[in-house]
Order: structure tokens, then C-alpha cells, then sequence
């Protein structure tokens, strides 16, 4: 494997940030969630987040969200489900998840 290859997998590894009206709160704090691979772990999206956003992560906290059952009329089917990763950040650093206009 070169190098180019593990950056493009590390990128691969964030999926998007989860923006709600708690996590938009928990932001004051240095708190960020994220969905990320199912088959990712701790090390990878620590790697990951300090390599995208150049910011030190101080601790993560991962979770899987349980499958959610949809009902279309006599059919019933299930969401996909991801992980959520919560990462905490050092006072020091911030990410900007909002562009100034």
C-alpha cells in the first residue's frame, strides 16, 4: 500500500457531521459527532478526523444505531443503519462545520 492509498482511505472513513439541535449545543463544548464506516474503530478515526481537519482529538466515543423498521403499505424493510462517532476536541482546536458567508 503507498501512502496515497491510506489518505484516501482515512477520507473515505467520514461519511458526513450529524447536525442537530444537540450537537449544534454540544459544539460550545468541542464535541463533534460524525457518521462514519460501520467497520471503523477508534484508532482509524482518530488518524482520520487529525488528518482532514489538522485539529488534535483529546477522546472518542463510538456507537452503532440499531436497524429502524419501515413500513410502505403491506411491505416492511429496514434503514441502513450507521455508526456515530462523538469526538471531543482539545480547547485549543475547532472545527468549522459552517462557512461564513
Amino acid at each position: 500500500m503507498t501512502k496515497q492509498d491510506d489518505k484516501i482511505k482515512l477520507l473515505n472513513l467520514i461519511k458526513y457531521p450529524i447536525i442537530t439541535d444537540k450537537t449544534t449545543k454540544d459544539i460550545e463544548n468541542n464535541i463533534y459527532c460524525f457518521a462514519v464506516d460501520k467497520y471503523a474503530n477508534k484508532l482509524k478515526l482518530k488518524k482520520a478526523i487529525e488528518y482532514i481537519f489538522d485539529v488534535k482529538v483529546k477522546k472518542i466515543n463510538t456507537l452503532n444505531s440499531p436497524p429502524k423498521i419501515k413500513k410502505i403499505g403491506k411491505f416492511k424493510g429496514k434503514k441502513s443503519r450507521h455508526k456515530k462517532a462523538i469526538i471531543k476536541l482539545y480547547n485549543q482546536y475547532t472545527i468549522n462545520l459552517f462557512e461564513d458567508n
